[in-house]
């Protein structure tokens, strides 16, 4: 299939720039030396456009790197999910981010064109435990391959809690950690959501909605056939709800040929069939944060959608209350649910122009 390689497809230029240091008369030695002391090299930014498959894990990983600036700190996004792969709408997500930042677009075990190299044969190694020290590699990866010291995670959703784990594992490898739709324990988070939106169905007198969802009855569930029904109804409550115009989706030209969408489709529905399984067994129902520790070495962020319906604020408020951090804020979005919104995105970049990009630039 078109766009797959075992090598990279760089469209780097090297620009490199010297001040030139004029000539003086041998007649003015102190002159001469005074203009050699002064004269300095002047850097001129190096655009980076990357886009390859890298050995992770024991298996090729599509990354793409992105910045208008190669020394520029390094932003690593964990995509949602899982299998939800956000290189194919980065362009236009992220574009404008990366005058600040170097942007890493990462296919994770299972997803996107990560996928569409391995094909389903990973699925055994597809362990929240065997993601996050994935994640790990592509952070040594592209601090050695950028020449950086450290890197930024930013994850929302299912890519909060890899980076989560990622942070608590290896704190030595990044100079903070955002998350945004923070996920804390699967379980709770199903309960809490469930309680929500049948809370809200009654308020409203949706007697079609208070059917379905009793009948179903609270998680757990032991069957992937009760998800789709309280899937439906959360969704159309979490949309009465969201205020907040949504970020604009729109897909690269790279990934929009009907054989990328549909490789984007599989991925998608292999990954969430295999983190939760038939039975509503899977790996996802085990994701327990606290239990981690709640004691970090880095700077923690987290940005939650006031009306989020999967990972109620509340609950991710408290995970975030119970953090012991060098430096930690939580912001609450305005009119927005679990998928980001326009304004999250803007509050995002504000966070990681103003409070994180300083600390990788040692100010």
């Amino acid at each position: 299939m078109p766009g797959f390689t075992d090598t990279a497809i760089p469209a780097r230029r090297r620009l490199m720039g010297l001040v030139a240091i004029v000539a003086v008369s041998l007649a003015y030695p102190a002159l001469a030396q005074n203009a050699a002391a002064q004269a300095l090299p002047v850097r001129t930014p190096e655009r980076v456009r990357e886009e390859m498959f890298v050995r992770i894990g024991g298996i090729d990983q599509w990354i793409t790197i992105k910045g208008d600036d190669r020394n520029n700190p390094v932003v690593l996004f964990l995509h949602g999910g899982p299998g939800d792969a956000l290189s194919p709408f980065a362009d236009a997500m992220f574009g404008g981010w990366e005058k600040d930042f170097t942007c890493v677009q990462w296919d994770q075990r299972g997803a996107g064109r990560t996928y569409g190299k391995s094909g389903p044969s990973i699925e055994p190694t597809m362990t929240v435990g065997r993601m996050a020290q994935d994640g790990i590699e592509v952070a040594q990866f592209l601090a050695k391959h950028l020449n950086q010291k450290k890197i930024i995670i930013e994850g929302g959703s299912w890519g909060s809690i890899l980076g989560i784990h990622m942070v608590h594992s290896r704190p030595d490898l990044f100079y903070a950690y955002v998350g945004d739709a923070q996920m804390v324990n699967t379980r709770k988070n199903e309960s809490a959501s469930y309680a929500r939106v049948l809370e809200m169905a009654r308020a409203a007198g949706d007697q079609q909605a208070i059917t379905a969802l009793t009948t179903i009855g609270p998680p757990p569930w032991d069957s992937l056939r009760e998800w789709p029904v309280f899937r439906k109804w959360k969704l159309a409550y979490q949309a009465k709800t969201v205020t907040a115009p949504p970020v604009p989706i729109t897909l690269s030209p790279a990934y929009a040929s009907p054989e990328e969408r549909a490789q984007y489709e599989a991925a998608d529905d292999f990954s969430f069939e295999h983190f939760w399984g038939l039975k509503m067994s899977g790996p996802m129902e085990d994701v327990d944060l606290p239990a981690l520790g709640t004691d970090f070495a880095i700077p923690i962020f987290i940005l939650q959608g006031q009306e989020d319906l999967t990972a109620l604020p509340e609950l991710a408020k408290a995970y975030f209350d119970s953090i012991k951090a060098p430096r930690k804020q939580f912001y609450l979005v305005p009119g927005t649910g679990h998928e980001p919104s326009a304004a999250e995105l803007d509050m995002i970049l504000k966070v990681l122009v103003e409070q994180v990009r300083p600390l990788a630039l040692g100010r």
